[in-house]
């Protein structure tokens, strides 16, 4: 009875900010919803016209490959991350610190600063890119689906990585040091403690990591 006591306030919130507002809308697609005017059934027919519909079949595969790719790029950097933060070493607190400084970022204004970065007149990415030898002239990355797509594919990682790190990092924290340090003196090379011990470990942490990550690509 204690437990529910304590958690009937986040309860509250839940109901009230996403369960009714979800169960609204699913009543409100059932029907004729005007913005002026009066409601009216139709039953099902919203959702038989939306997947006849070849924009929202484009939008919905165009999701799918966002969020896989999305997701692949940020297990890429923030696992090795997660693995270099996790050793005891000098200033890791200031290097986990660092990496995790953009997730507190609003997305609206990571997105105005990135746009302002891209820029092609004004930004930073053309002129690092000249300066590297990459390119001759500073290109328009936001002139293009492809140059666009990637800049936003590099500006979600930037944001987001240092959250999905710090979840794997409690994951690796988690495995016992007795584990790791027996498969060494056993004879175990790095890959084979990662691969054999520290992943099969760590498998409900990547779980929810990934779900996250999904989540927030569906809904992004």
């Amino acid at each position: 009875m204690r437990g529910l006591v304590y958690i009937a306030p986040a309860m509250a919130l839940v109901i009230a900010f996403f369960v009714i507002p979800v169960i609204f809308t699913g009543w409100m697609s059932l029907h004729n919803w005007p913005l002026m005017g009066g409601t009216r059934w139709i039953g099902f027919r919203n959702y038989v016209r939306m997947f006849h519909d070849a924009r929202f079949m484009s939008a919905l595969q165009f999701t799918a490959y966002y969020t896989v790719i999305v997701t692949i790029a940020i297990f890429a950097v923030a696992f090795p991350l997660a693995i270099f933060v996790e050793k005891q070493r000098r200033f890791v607190s200031a290097y986990r610190t660092i990496i995790f400084l953009p997730v507190v970022v609003g997305l609206a204004t990571a997105s105005l600063l990135w746009v302002w970065l891209a820029n092609v007149d004004s930004g930073f990415i053309g002129p690092a890119l000249r300066a590297l030898g990459w390119v001759d002239k500073s290109p328009n990355l936001l002139a293009s689906f492809d140059s666009a797509f990637l800049t936003i594919i590099v500006m979600v990682v930037w944001k987001i990585a240092g959250f999905t790190m710090i979840i794997l990092l409690t994951g690796l924290q988690a495995i016992p040091a007795e584990l790791t340090e027996a498969a060494r003196i056993d004879g175990a090379g790095r890959w084979q403690r990662f691969r054999h011990l520290t992943l099969p470990l760590m498998r409900k942490t990547i779980a929810l990591a990934l779900i996250i990550s999904v989540t927030g690509s569906i809904l992004a």
